[in-house]
């Protein structure tokens, strides 16, 4: 194992970094090389098996990011907005790959992660899933084929604990629906519908978002015309596909050049 790279898990008691850490801990092309908790959480200090209620691992939960980063090869951050734009600086002045599964971004946080992936390797994706990056492609391909007699409504579901909507998920269909529109999904987005909203706009691109209890994630690309309806679904069971997809990018950006990627170019699939 001392060959294979060493991956930091970032909020390592969430739902989300604890299946991280196990997937890691059960891979042999990867090795746990450390987790990070927020100053003053009760993990801080413990053996991580332990604090997951299960037998010591021999890594111990940390608040110090410098240290954790250090010998390390990447890390992998579901985390919050603020947390992983001040995480891609440390990395980048680390060296570490910094593969991002966090939603919520803003147009700033973007803006800011891009200028750090000048100096880094940075994976992004709204979804680390195989069956989602495949179906992105199949709504910009889709999309580019149908004119704005078809409008088109990405429709979401996930558990009642998410705190972000629409998800990144739905906002990156939306993205790939505009792009094979050739608009900016900014200027023709459609969400948070409420009371008398008047007619929908032609050429519009909408969201709608269910939350309900333990979801894992669903996501409908749906073009609807006079007559006709065609609809793009993705049913995901099992988080963790988002993890193996996190820990797939982990290891693919070893030795790749600074710069911001997504799944498709894990997958080799963005030129598609």
């Amino acid at each position: 194992m001392s060959d294979v790279p060493g991956i930091v898990i970032t909020g390592g008691s969430g739902r989300m970094g604890q299946m991280l850490i196990k997937s890691v801990l059960a891979s042999d092309t990867c090795k746990l090389a450390g987790v990070l908790e927020r100053e003053g959480h009760d993990w801080v200090g413990q053996d991580v098996g332990v604090a997951m209620g299960g037998a010591a691992v021999g890594v111990s939960v940390s608040d110090n990011v410098a240290d954790t980063f250090s010998g390390a090869q990447a890390v992998i951050d579901f985390t919050a907005p603020a947390a992983t734009v001040a995480f891609a600086e440390l990395a980048a002045k680390a060296g570490l790959v910094h593969v991002i599964g966090t939603t919520g971004l803003t147009d700033d946080d973007i803006a800011a992660l891009n200028a750090t992936a000048e100096k880094g390797v940075i994976v992004r994706a709204g979804n680390m899933s195989l069956g989602v990056n495949l179906l992105t492609l199949l709504t910009k391909k889709v999309a580019a084929a149908l004119d704005e007699d078809f409008d088109i409504e990405v429709i979401e579901a996930h558990h009642h604990h998410k705190v972000d909507a629409p998800s990144g998920t739905a906002l990156m269909l939306g993205e790939a629906a505009a792009e094979g529109r050739g608009v900016d999904l900014k200027d023709v987005s459609d969400s948070g519908r409420d009371g008398i909203t008047g007619a929908r706009k032609r050429g519009d691109i909408g969201f709608s978002a269910i939350r309900g209890g333990d979801i894992v994630g669903e996501h409908d690309v749906l073009f609807a015309a006079a007559g006709e309806r065609i609809k793009l679904t993705h049913i995901a069971t099992d988080r963790t596909i988002f993890a193996r997809g996190a820990l797939k990018a982990a290891i693919w950006g070893q030795g790749k050049p600074a710069g911001s990627y997504n799944m498709l170019d894990v997958l080799g699939l963005s030129d598609e």
